[in-house]
């Protein structure tokens, strides 16, 4: 069964797959309108925890049988490396993106041939990570990459609101507003794209995208922050 029945609102361009995840959200941008600003400042946590987006089960949940998930031989369940009941967190490590990260207890994680998810208790909150072949996107490299993405977004989606910053250690922050719910979703959603790019190798990044209800925005953006501190990838 198809991984994207738990995905956000799936849209596409030229079957390319830099328009494959229209669907996530973003925080405050200018309204109606799209644009680039670079900060210094990284993302902040705001002195929240993972222990502030989960529930201490003692990572019960990444071995959970969950029938309201996809079943079949894809996807499966993303390996659970370890449990860090004192922080609140699980690490798990996927496979077919050969990237290692932190979610918060009460979670779920699995993952398909192209890309690793993670699914909180209440399935409002979930997070993709996959692999970015820039050359294959068409584009020169990350920046061109976030610029051709949100334009691309914007053309199919008009109520979407965008932006994007390059943050302190060169990665990029995209957000998007106003994302139009995806089936069992009550509202319009808030996504946040994170594009990284190998050192050395400006044609290969990793994209991490979180999305949630467009109410927890402020939130989603700290939790972001925890998972994009935490992210280990194996290039």
């Amino acid at each position: 069964m198809n991984i994207h029945l738990i995905d956000e609102r799936i849209q596409k361009e030229s079957g390319r797959r830099l328009f494959l995840l229209a669907a996530f959200g973003a925080v405050t941008s200018v309204a109606g309108g799209s644009r680039t600003a670079h900060a210094e400042d990284g993302l902040d946590a705001g002195g929240l925890t993972f222990k502030d987006f989960g529930a201490p089960d003692n990572g019960a949940s990444f071995n959970r049988t969950d029938p309201m998930l996809p079943g079949g031989p894809e996807p499966a369940s993303a390996k659970l490396v370890a449990i860090d009941n004192a922080n609140g967190l699980a690490r798990v490590y996927f496979q077919s993106v050969k990237v290692e990260t932190s979610l918060p207890l009460g979670w779920q994680a699995i993952e398909d041939s192209e890309r690793g998810v993670g699914i909180s208790g209440d399935r409002k909150t979930r997070v993709l990570i996959w692999r970015v072949d820039f050359t294959f996107e068409g584009v020169r490299d990350a920046d061109h990459y976030v610029a051709t993405k949100m334009g691309a977004i914007k053309s199919r989606t008009p109520g979407v609101r965008t932006e994007a910053r390059k943050l302190a250690d060169g990665t990029f922050l995209i957000v998007y507003e106003n994302v139009p719910p995806s089936r069992g979703d009550s509202g319009t959603r808030t996504v946040f794209d994170v594009v990284i790019s190998k050192p050395g190798n400006a044609n290969e990044g990793v994209l991490m995208t979180l999305g949630l209800p467009s109410a927890n925005t402020d939130r989603g953006l700290k939790l972001l922050a925890l998972m994009k501190s935490k992210i280990v990838i194996s290039w």
